[in-house]
């Protein structure tokens, strides 16, 4: 799992805005293409998600599993891990925010998936990229929209 896949987009908001809407998990079957349902299980002490629950259908593979989250007390990170899942073994990841001036923000986003069926390894890499790509596509124009 030492491999992974990270990209990054320019958004024009600033941080705040986009933290509120990688935050607002309700929201995500309206602007996540293979998210059917979305549900917060539990929040932390500060109120913000700690663990979530998907329900994915990306066509040929569908996908219900839990994520835990740990969110950057300054508010310009936050990270995943897996908890439990149908298809995946392992799933890793985070977006960090970096204001470049007022109304523009660097978004990285990085991900690492290990599926429970073997997969070739560049053909893993491809599909990462995939998620990445669409993933940061998806929030800028939700939070540009």
């Amino acid at each position: 799992m030492a491999d992974h896949t990270q990209q990054a987009i320019v958004v024009s908001a600033d941080v705040a805005d986009i933290m509120a809407v990688i935050a607002d998990f309700a929201a995500y079957p309206e602007w996540v293409t293979a998210a059917r349902e979305v549900a917060v299980l539990e929040h932390d002490a500060a109120g913000r998600a700690r663990r979530v629950r998907f329900e994915l259908d990306a066509g040929v593979l569908t996908d219900t599993y839990v994520l835990t989250y740990d969110w950057a007390p300054d508010g310009t990170s936050v990270s995943w891990r897996l908890e439990s899942s149908d298809l995946q073994r392992d799933q890793r990841g985070s977006y960090a925010l970096e204001q470049q001036v007022p109304g523009s923000t660097k978004v990285t986003y990085t991900l690492t998936v290990d599926l429970l069926i073997p997969m070739i390894s560049q053909l893993k890499r491809r599909a990462e990229k995939a998620i990445t790509d669409a993933a940061l596509h998806d929030l800028k124009k939700r939070v540009e929209g």
